[in-house]
């Protein structure tokens, strides 16, 4: 603690070197409370010096690809008293979005250091691995329990910019309540309430691939007149999403399902409205609504499928956490009670579990999902562009864009992203988008990490693994490939809905599945498509009580609620959860 006292006060005058040197040491009380969480001491990892110009926030709760310059290196047996060195001359040093300390532009900054733990894992395919281990908090590194940070300090930089620095770690981010005997950080520790139960399990099928003990677990919200012990079952929506503390509807970690919620994802407001006031008042048909926890060491979530890199986690969804939760709680175990739903990712999820998985369920509604055609990865066409960063024409090449406002206007490019993922970890350990994307779709490389799409400092794409990629994972392309088998399955249960303007640019694979699947018969799809005019992310589809408006949670259950009724075998009691609504 003598150190922090000293960064608290700490003032740099810069020199006029032209890089700069920040070592940063791992104090003995932070490695210590890192053991003491279960995690691998003496540290392989990543270490990071972080600024920014919010005093508001420490300075690495504001990382992000339009957030605060940050410059890292990994580590390898940090221990205790040990110093890394966040310097340009070291193997792995990358930074963004300047590339070099010595380029940052004169100014007042709060400085932190930062350390990301890595677990070694001896996987069953003889690859030794070392990535981040979910500890509860998603995958963002820099909110994770167990890594490490200093204490805030400030520099004044003059027009050498940065100098030399020393900064201490010597705090350790923990878990919102400590851990009880037995517990372990993985999936989160949650306590049950009124509506929300929580439950986690080892996975026999992940621990053998990842070479230890490995988790899942699901957010389970309850319906009005719930009877453990009763005899009554309720249809199961499995909605779809990233994992952790949320509650299954609403899209936010930190609401838990209360009355007078605001969410901060700005396209959940609409959605959410009058839904926890109809849904504890037993207004609503009484599902079962329930969201899995499968964070894993590439993202915070598995997408719900079996991968080389991430693992089984398809079927440890499948055959092991859906028959714990049907044999511990009140839901129907047949095809027939069970619905996928989810929004972006959870999109994805929801697509792509009713076509590896057609007989385990009723319907599948994926809103906005993750691109599902690889002829628009946002907008990228794998197969036929040559460069992921760059739509390159005849005489000039313009940088393809990742995320825009609704009116059109950029925020940032694939580039931009990448560079980001790529300083925050080598090897696509970043916790992030295209580092799950890559790790999802890519084949193994012989160093047991994925093989890249394209390479990473230019942007070329391997035309061999884009081939692997669609032949695999192109859900638009399997659907039409395999239909003489999955038609018979799918016909009828497919019901997107994505807004024409989403931010990532996912209507577009939206449209091409669309057309793809409007040719397919014997028998035809059937499927639905629906699409937001000016709709942002997220957006879920009309209002069937009012088109010109975007459909609210509470409405979306009365809909399935009528499917599920519709499809069930014939003599089924419905009664105790068919119940009206609006």
């Amino acid at each position: 603690m003598k150190n922090r006292l000293f960064l608290l006060l700490l003032t740099i005058a810069a020199s006029t070197t032209a890089t700069a040197d920040v070592r940063v040491t791992l104090d003995e009380s932070a490695a210590r409370a890192i053991a003491e969480l279960g995690l691998e001491v003496p540290v392989t990892g990543r270490v990071f010096v972080i600024v920014s110009r919010n005093t508001e926030e420490e300075p690495h709760l504001g990382t992000g690809v339009t957030g605060n310059p940050l410059w890292g290196v990994d580590v390898r047996g940090f221990s205790a008293g040990d110093t890394a060195v966040v310097a340009a001359d070291a193997d792995t040093f990358r930074g963004y979005p300047l590339e070099d300390l010595s380029a940052l532009p004169p100014g007042d900054y709060a400085v932190q250091a930062f350390l990301n733990v890595y677990t070694t894992f001896n996987r069953a395919d003889g690859h030794v691995l070392e990535a981040h281990l979910n500890s509860g908090a998603f995958q963002n590194p820099f909110k994770a329990p167990g890594n490490a940070k200093s204490a805030v300090g400030t520099i004044s930089v003059g027009e050498g910019g940065l100098t030399d620095l020393e900064l201490v770690i010597d705090e350790v981010i923990q878990p919102p309540r400590p851990l009880a005997e037995g517990e372990v950080l993985q999936q989160g520790n949650f306590e049950d309430t009124e509506w929300v139960r929580y439950v986690k399990i080892k996975s026999d099928m992940l621990s053998e691939f990842w070479g230890q003990d490995m988790y899942i677990g699901a957010n389970i919200l309850l319906p009005p007149g719930y009877d453990p012990d009763g005899d009554e079952r309720y249809p199961v929506l499995y909605m779809q999403g990233h994992s952790s503390g949320f509650t299954p509807m609403p899209w936010a970690p930190e609401e838990w399902f209360v009355p007078d919620y605001e969410p901060s994802h700005p396209a959940v407001g609409p959605q959410l409205e009058g839904f926890y006031e109809a849904w504890t008042a037993g207004e609503l048909p009484r599902f079962v609504i329930i969201t899995f926890r499968d964070a894993n060491p590439y993202f915070d979530t598995s997408y719900s499928v079996n991968s080389p890199n991430v693992g089984p986690y398809g079927d440890a969804l499948t055959q092991e956490l859906m028959p714990y939760l049907e044999k511990n709680f009140r839901i129907v175990d047949e095809p027939w009670g069970r619905v996928l739903a989810g929004r972006s990712t959870g999109g994805w999820e929801a697509a792509a579990m009713m076509v590896f998985y057609p007989d385990l369920f009723a319907a599948s509604y994926p809103w906005a999902p993750d691109p599902i055609d690889f002829r628009k990865l946002m907008q990228i066409d794998i197969y036929e562009f040559d460069n992921a960063f760059l739509n390159e024409l005849e005489w000039i090449k313009t940088p393809l864009p990742a995320q825009r406002e609704t009116d059109g206007l950029v925020n940032y490019h694939v580039v931009d992203e990448h560079a980001y993922e790529h300083t925050v970890a080598t090897f696509d350990r970043s916790g992030g988008q295209w580092a799950i994307w890559q790790a999802l779709y890519s084949p193994i490389g012989d160093n047991g990490y994925p093989v890249p799409l394209w390479d990473p400092e230019t942007g070329e794409i391997d035309k061999d693994v884009a081939a692997h990629w669609k032949e695999n994972w192109d859900l638009s392309h399997i659907i039409a490939r395999d239909w003489a088998t999955l038609g018979p399955k799918l016909t009828g249960k497919l019901n997107f809905a994505v807004g024409r303007r989403d931010n990532y640019y996912l209507e577009q694979a939206v449209y091409l599945t669309e057309e793809r699947m409007a040719a397919l018969d014997n028998p035809p799809a059937n499927a639905t498509f629906q699409y937001g005019i000016g709709g942002r992310h997220s957006w879920i589809g009309h209002s069937p009580n009012d088109p010109s408006q975007q459909m609210k949670y509470r409405e979306f259950i009365a809909v399935i609620a009528d499917f599920v009724a519709e499809h069930a075998p014939a003599g089924t009691e419905t009664g105790h959860w068919q119940v009206s609504s609006d």
